[in-house]
């Protein structure tokens, strides 16, 4: 289904992307304090997706990364899918690492580029950590580009790319990049009588190494089949790093900047900025909201995170003003809106029906 886009009295056109914040990150000893009271870590993604340049990466939904959250010693609180995790997660006071992978990554492979990031968090008695998860990736790459006159010259010779982890064979016409966990990775060759290492590199982190395989052009002087590797630091993309989630300084001025639900609830003052989030329930009250219809009220929705969320607690309040916005959006008309992402425009205030609220809201936008 398309995306609309509505301002009061009129119809608009646009695309949107979603949200963006920042992260608390502290020193992260091995000690962790269990005190009586506890407090709460909340985890999302700033998703402001940029230095992406290269066509044939294919960027991964950050609902599908997965999550782990640790204490102090190490124990897991929990390890899962990023969509699947809970809004909040209640913890004994201390420190704690939150750490996020969009995928697995045991052994060499083609095509698959891992983004994670990793941050350690103090959690005090009675407060809320908000945790921002800006990913970059943190593996490495290598592609090679052999020369046709080598295989004239090494008819029975078979390059591999390897490392501790394992060794991939990289056939004449593969056009993909090897991945590797940084460090040491070396390029190998077979050639019917034996294997020999032709050349070795590390690799940092985000590094995409391209290598040049040729052989010597006759006359060049140099006696036999030898094998000349060079390095085509043009194509060492160490400085245009993969990131996932570089801050914006114009966070929420516009719906393809909008604030999510987290970063909204300390946002409380701003006014006229975007907000996007997931219907999730209505007929607020200080102390209650309904997430199944029928539906009474057509003044008032809840927005969350996720579409799963039923916890007053992790939503926002929307006011729905009498107009195009309430007669659009309203819950008691449209119960089929439940679990459908929004884009909102209004002024972001501490408290409506006891939680973060938004308020003044005249522009949105349906996916």
């Amino acid at each position: 289904m398309g995306r609309m886009i509505f301002r009061t009295g009129r119809l608009l056109a646009a695309a949107v992307a979603a949200f963006s914040s920042l992260a608390t990150a502290v020193s992260c000893g091995n000690n962790l304090s269990r005190e009586q009271d506890n407090g709460l870590i909340r985890v999302y993604f700033s998703d402001s997706w940029s230095s992406l340049t290269r066509a044939e990466l294919e960027l991964p939904d950050t609902n599908d990364f997965i999550l782990v959250v640790s204490d102090g010693a190490g124990k897991e609180i929990y390890s899962g899918p990023f969509g699947a995790s809970p809004e909040t997660f209640e913890v004994p006071s201390g420190s704690y690492m939150v750490s996020v992978r969009s995928c697995t990554f045991d052994a060499p492979a083609f095509s698959c580029p891992v983004f994670g990031d990793d941050r350690c968090v103090m959690v005090p008695e009675g407060g809320t950590v908000s945790v921002c998860l800006e990913c970059m990736q943190v593996n490495s790459g290598i592609r090679l580009r052999i020369d046709p006159d080598f295989l004239t010259a090494y008819p029975d010779g078979v390059l591999f790319v390897g490392s501790d982890d394992g060794r991939l064979m990289y056939s004449y016409s593969e056009k993909r990049i090897a991945y590797f966990n940084p460090g040491k990775v070396s390029l190998i060759m077979s050639d019917g009588t034996g294997t020999s290492t032709l050349l070795t590199r590390w690799l940092a982190p985000c590094e995409v190494l391209t290598l040049d395989i040729d052989v010597p052009d006759e006359g060049s002087g140099v006696s036999g089949n030898a094998i000349t590797v060079s390095v085509d630091t043009t194509r060492i993309w160490t400085e245009d790093s993969y990131t996932i989630g570089d801050d914006d300084p114009g966070q929420g001025s516009q719906a393809d900047k909008a604030f999510s639900v987290s970063q909204a609830k300390t946002m409380a003052g701003a006014k006229d900025v975007w907000v996007t989030g997931f219907i999730v329930g209505g007929d607020l009250t200080q102390s209650a909201m309904s997430t199944v219809p029928p539906f009474k009220s057509e003044s008032n929705l809840a927005i969350a995170s996720r579409s799963s969320v039923s916890d007053k607690e992790s939503c926002i309040a929307v006011q729905l003003p009498d107009g195009d916005v309430r007669e659009a959006l309203n819950l008691v008309t449209h119960p089929d809106l439940l679990g459908r992402q929004v884009w909102l425009k209004g002024d972001i205030v501490e408290a409506y029906f006891g939680i973060t609220g938004l308020k003044s809201t005249d522009e949105f936008i349906l996916k």
